[in-house]
């Protein structure tokens, strides 16, 4: 199964262009996808595709490329871990953000283990959990390119003679 990788560097740095972050948010409240979509697109620099359901995320995965993936955890069907271990056994390093209601720590390291950016509760912050999701999108952007961007360096540096 293939996926579209990560656009790679921010586009904004080479050109000056305003660039807007694309997020694939997988979820089976419609409510809670509308909710969060008008607040992340009100409120930052983020474009973000919705999907009710796993099956229907990996379809776009395959035609769309994407910044970060947010994913609830209990949904019918494939859950939010499962849908990261897909994606980590494809090859698709496109960084991972688990947004549930579910507070169990089981959940929140075996996200972790398995290659989440973050793990991140819906409820239960001092601030919206829609700020702090924002937050983390970023934070876990930045992390991807700082990440890749030592890799590259390290091909890229040639011994001296």
């Amino acid at each position: 199964m293939y996926f579209n990788g990560h656009r790679g560097l921010i586009p904004e740095a080479k050109t000056g262009k305003p660039y807007m972050l694309s997020v694939l948010y997988v979820d089976d409240d419609p409510t809670l996808l509308t909710v969060c979509k008008l607040y992340l697109e009100r409120h930052s620099d983020i474009s973000v595709s919705i999907s009710g359901s796993v099956e229907n995320a990996l379809t776009l995965l395959k035609n769309t490329r994407f910044d970060v993936i947010i994913s609830d955890y209990q949904m019918p069907g494939i859950d939010g871990i499962g849908f990261l271990k897909i994606l980590r056994g494809n090859n698709c390093n496109i960084p991972f953000i688990l947004f549930t209601g579910s507070g169990r720590e089981d959940v929140m390291i075996e996200a972790l283990d398995n290659g989440a950016a973050f793990y991140l509760q819906k409820g239960g912050h001092s601030k919206s959990p829609f700020a702090e999701l924002d937050e983390k999108i970023h934070k876990a952007l930045r992390q991807y390119m700082a990440e890749n961007t030592i890799k590259e360096d390290r091909f890229l540096v040639k011994p001296v003679l």
